[in-house]
């Protein structure tokens, strides 16, 4: 039996979001720059079916995950499910690798005959005739113009093969640039309790625009939960993201790992798990929707999918707040208003 999730409307659309969604990053394994390691497969698809159980109604992945692969692991995953129970599948553009040079950061690139080549080769690799929401992944880098990226994808709405628009990692300015040309469906910035700088600026300015956010790395990348140790990081294969990372090194370590700690009792009075009270905290900032989180096994969905109905209170909020204050931990806002 699928569970039943409440929604949050997605800014002006007509996408009814789950308050958490699959992220399908690591599913795109190892063998490329932002890789997270080895992934089977399995495991992949056995955890975002576990997922839609439990009432999660959308997948969040990228082109670049895995140069491909996590799109084509989405696809396997939702074979055999009625296209009347599938679930919203998100998907970006704008970051091109080199095939000759897998493990090479891939370029910046905005430029509309690009992104509609990629967008021809996520529907292939989806198995879908319309993405239901199309995002730019990162800024251009190539001196294209964001307003003829923007209008590119404006057509591709009226072409039937997007339904609704979004970006990821834009700022204020980009984002308005945008809303001249057409409104912005969607935001997709970083959030957590370690990287909290979208909520200066970017989600107020959705907020007042009728613009959807969903927030990715709520998680910090794993920082967040219960079972991150410094031996964890020892243990990460040699290709994982995440060891070159500074939150994951001295001096930031011990402050994010601190302030993860600080959030053990409140899971504690709610029976829930860290993980789903520093998602639940993300939740709570005013215009933000749903947030993405991953997963690389279905026990790892089960110890965050409570976070779609936890209400942190406002005392649990104050108490958050002053342990950021106490451990330094992060910056930007830290109480949502």
């Amino acid at each position: 039996m699928v569970a039943t999730l409440p929604t949050r409307r997605l800014g002006q659309s007509d996408l009814h979001l789950s308050p958490v969604g699959f992220g399908a990053g690591a599913a795109g394994g190892a063998g490329w720059a932002y890789g997270w390691g080895p992934q089977k497969d399995a495991d992949s698809i056995a955890s975002i079916r576990h997922a839609l159980e439990q009432g999660i109604n959308w997948i969040d992945t990228a082109a670049v995950y895995g140069l491909g692969h996590s799109e084509e692991v989405v696809r396997l995953a939702l074979e055999g499910i009625p296209l009347s129970s599938r679930p919203y599948i998100f998907t970006k553009c704008g970051l091109v690798w080199d095939e000759n040079k897998p493990e090479t950061p891939p370029r910046q690139v905005l430029e509309p005959e690009s992104i509609r080549r990629e967008c021809e080769a996520s529907l292939r690799r989806l198995g879908v005739e319309r993405i239901d929401l199309y995002q730019f992944h990162w800024p251009d880098q190539t001196g294209t113009a964001v307003e003829d990226s923007w209008e590119t994808m404006v057509r591709l709405i009226q072409e039937g093969k997007v339904r609704t628009i979004g970006v990821s990692n834009f700022d204020v300015a980009l984002l308005e640039r945008c809303e001249v040309v057409r409104h912005v469906g969607s935001l997709q910035p970083p959030l957590s309790l370690i990287r909290r700088q979208a909520a200066e600026a970017e989600i107020p300015w959705c907020a007042a625009h009728g613009t959807g956010v969903i927030v990715y790395s709520p998680m910090q990348s794993g920082l967040l939960t219960e079972r991150f140790s410094v031996n964890r990081i020892e243990s990460l294969s040699e290709d994982d993201w995440r060891r070159r990372s500074p939150d994951f090194r001295p001096p930031k370590l011990s402050r994010n790992l601190a302030l993860r700690d600080a959030l053990r009792p409140i899971a504690q009075q709610h029976g829930t798990t860290v993980s789903a009270v520093a998602i639940a905290w993300t939740l709570a900032w005013p215009g933000v929707t749903g947030a993405i989180v991953g997963a690389r096994s279905s026990d790892q969905v089960d110890g965050w999918i409570g976070a779609a109905t936890l209400e942190l209170t406002l005392a649990d909020l104050d108490q958050i707040a002053k342990a950021v204050g106490q451990t330094a931990a992060g910056s930007g806002p830290a109480l949502p208003k």
